[in-house]
């Protein structure tokens, strides 16, 4: 489910795969309409897999910084209001949830769209975020 999930550059909110078709993609809103709109080739497609922040190691994958604030928040929306929030609140909030978080990479606009792409999930009940298990293989008698 988690590869399905897409960002589309200039368009609020995220969307799910639905079907592919010649030079565009039918995406479905995560939202309570739940539209369905084509996003052809001039647009920016984002799958929410490939997406990572930046931490003073190695980059850590987006789905793991979500999979944290949903134990934080035990898979509630965030409680506060990211659009108003100061920027100790953003920067207290990211440091709660990745500790390791670089600073200076990490711009308080891109916290705001973590929050605010957290709470669209969390509010329609996508919080599978973990990585799913490969299935072991059998061994033979």
């Amino acid at each position: 489910m988690k590869k399905n999930i897409l960002a589309i550059a200039g368009r609020p909110g995220l969307y799910t795969l639905v079907s592919q078709g010649r030079g565009m993609l039918i995406v479905e809103a995560i939202d309570d309409t739940r539209r369905r709109m084509p996003a052809g080739a001039r647009d920016r497609v984002t799958s929410l897999n490939d997406v990572s922040m930046y931490t003073n190691g190695d980059d850590v994958p987006l789905m793991q910084v979500f999979a944290s604030i949903k134990a934080k928040y035990n898979a509630a929306p965030v409680d506060f209001d990211y659009k108003k929030a100061t920027s100790e609140q953003l920067a207290d909030f990211m440091g709660a949830v990745l500790p390791d978080y670089d600073r200076d990479r990490v711009h308080l606009s891109d916290i705001r769209k973590l929050i605010q792409w957290y709470n669209i999930l969390a509010t329609n009940g996508v919080t599978d975020f973990e990585e799913e298990a490969e299935p072991a293989a059998e061994a033979e008698a």
